[in-house]
Parts: C-alpha cells; structure tokens; sequence
C-alpha cells in the first residue's frame, strides 16, 4: 500500500512559479512511475508529466518548457517546479504513482493552484 501526500500548491500571479512536492509512504517507490495530473473545473483530469523509476520524463505539450518534473528517492519524494504559469494552469493537481507491471495506481489527495491576478 502506498499513500501519497500532495504540498505545495496555492495562489500565484500570471508569470509566478510554485513548486508542488508529493511524499510517498511504502517501499519500493525508486522504481514507481511517478506522475502529476491535474483537474480544472468542469474538464476531465489530465496528464501533466511523468517520470520513471530510471529518470526518463514525459511531458504534455501545454507544459513543455515550463514545467519540470524531479525526484528523490533517499527522501520518496516528487516534485514539480512551475515556472511561467498561466491561468490555464488552474486546477487541482494530483500525484500518481503507479509500480511497473502492477495493476494498481495511487494517487494523492490533490492540491489547488491557482494562477490569478
């Protein structure tokens, strides 16, 4: 079993920068896809970005170049440095993880952000 648990989020003006970090609970997290999704109101939840056990990412094309995804397995954590956010990116994000050739995904319990002036 593992939980995780989502920090970070908040209120930040167009332009602003917000890191998102997720602590996961469990073992083997080094090898867990790790991920970030996000829901705005009334859209249907979205990839934001992945990175494998091995390091390699993916990212959605809306957050390419403005979003990076990283972690930390000495402290089982995740983060996402946003940089040059736009009102778009409101929503809630959540983290997923999710152990290569198992069936079950976790996910965390989502933090708001919001991009406002």
């Amino acid at each position: 079993q593992v939980q995780l648990v989502e920090s970070g989020g908040g209120l930040v003006q167009p332009g602003g920068s917000l890191r998102l970090s997720c602590a996961a609970s469990g073992s083997f997290f080094s090898i867990y896809t790790m991920g970030w999704y996000r829901q705005a109101p009334g859209k249907q939840r979205e990839l934001v970005t992945t990175i494998t056990g091995g390091g390699s990412t993916n990212y959605a094309d809306s957050v390419k170049g403005r979003f990076t995804i990283s972690r930390d397995n000495a402290k089982n954590t995740v983060y996402l440095q946003m940089n040059s956010l736009k009102p778009e990116d409101t929503a809630v994000y959540y983290c997923n993880g999710k152990r290569p050739l198992f069936p079950q995904n976790y996910w965390g319990q989502g933090t708001q952000v919001t991009v406002s002036s």
